[in-house]
């Protein structure tokens, strides 16, 4: 049986990067929606021999790319329509834990942010209204 959800997730990459800067950086943005909205996340996993297996998300997850120049875009009308999300910049790979993380990210604004990925939890029609333009992810 299939559930049916009224929200959204939705990851948005940079079209451009590697493979483990796109799985690094979708890992911290489903990582910053989790910890916004506790109620997303199932019941624990039990196999037949009897071991449990952390949660998981229990609504799929979409995960696509975008250009540069679409991604900001993303990113503006993300806050244009007050929907808070998880974003990634890419000067955050040269740091190597949260706070220098934070500490960087707090360098910059929405005008010159060089956003690598952002991740949205919201209403499905809001959310298909922000990711205009981008692409599933290859």
């Amino acid at each position: 049986m299939s559930e049916v959800f009224d929200t959204k997730i939705a990851i948005v990459l940079r079209d451009d990067l590697m493979p483990w800067q796109a799985l690094n950086v979708t890992a911290f943005l489903t990582g910053g929606i989790t910890a916004q909205d506790g109620d997303i996340i199932g019941e624990s996993y039990k196999d037949r021999a009897g071991n449990t297996y952390n949660a998981l998300i229990r609504q799929p997850i979409i995960v696509l790319s975008a250009a540069k120049e679409t991604l900001k875009k993303i990113h503006e009308r993300s806050l244009a329509r007050n929907v808070k999300s998880s974003l990634y910049i890419e000067e955050m790979f040269s740091t190597g834990h949260d706070e220098a993380n934070r500490a960087v990210f707090a360098e910059y604004d929405p005008e010159n942010a060089s956003v690598v990925g952002i991740g949205l939890h919201a209403d499905k029609k809001l959310v298909d209204k922000i990711i205009k333009g981008a692409k599933m992810h290859k």
